[in-house]
């Protein structure tokens, strides 16, 4: 969607107005020049299509970036019983709908693809850290997140409304879990934290923020450090609004919310 804003021009110039015989007085007037005689100006709108705020990882995650990009943008839904959004949730199918950003014309869909662009037009934001070496290991983490743990996904299921205390997790799932939280420690041990790339919030955070919310949805046990690390991303201001969001949806999605 673009808006066109039709700027009006003046130009002073000088006209001679008879007083008398004897002579004249100049006189400043002004002239205003018609909108069609320009180019017009274009303002292009920012959209972001997600999917369900309760249920969609992936729309949590590149909602969280362009919050985080500090992009304004319109939210555009796809209602969770649309059949490819709902085959997407239940990991039926690649997740191709959702996250999908339209930015001064440009379109660019799938997490990591977000992430590069909003770092190239929002390098302030520093989604990606400056260091070579630790902007490395920050594409390294995010890239596994985005084409791993396969098994955790299944097995548990983003449910920003739902507990399920002492939730009893299969073993493929829990070595998906271990290697998450090594991750996160070696994160620590490298940057020292509070984030996994440091001091600041990264793609990294953006990418595990939905195993955040997994975490806490179905009491999965943690150290301390990686506990820390889930309570702050649970806690901070731009997970509050998505969560508040999420509990404020009516839709359920009756295969997710089942009492295990």
């Amino acid at each position: 969607m673009s808006v066109l804003h039709f700027p009006t021009r003046s130009f002073g110039c000088t006209s001679r107005k008879d007083i008398g015989a004897g002579g004249g007085a100049l006189q400043h007037t002004t002239a205003k020049i018609a909108p069609d005689a320009f180019e017009p100006a274009v303002t292009f709108m920012s959209a972001l299509t997600i999917s369900s705020k309760n249920y969609s990882s992936w729309s949590l995650r590149g909602w969280l970036l362009c919050k985080m990009a500090g992009l304004a943008f319109e939210e555009e839904r796809v209602p969770v019983d649309d059949p490819d959004a709902k085959a997407e949730l239940l990991l039926l199918s690649p997740s191709f709908l959702v996250p999908r950003l339209v930015h001064e014309g440009v379109t660019v869909w799938d997490t990591l693809a977000i992430a590069a662009y909003l770092n190239e037009v929002f390098p302030q934001a520093q989604l990606l850290p400056a260091d070579r070496a630790a902007r490395a290991h920050c594409l390294s983490i995010s890239g596994e997140m985005h084409s791993g743990f396969a098994n955790m996904r299944s097995a548990l299921p983003m449910n920003m409304k739902a507990h399920f205390p002492g939730f009893k997790v299969w073993a493929g799932a829990q070595a998906d879990i271990e290697r998450i939280l090594a991750i996160w420690r070696g994160c620590f041990a490298a940057h020292g934290g509070p984030y996994l790339m440091g001091a600041n919030i990264t793609l990294a955070d953006a990418m595990y923020a939905p195993v955040c919310s997994r975490f806490a949805t179905y009491d999965v046990a943690l150290d301390a450090a990686c506990a820390a690390y889930r309570d702050r991303m649970m806690a901070h201001p731009l997970m509050q609004e998505w969560i508040a969001g999420a509990k404020a949806e009516p839709e359920e999605l009756e295969e997710l919310d089942v009492e295990f």
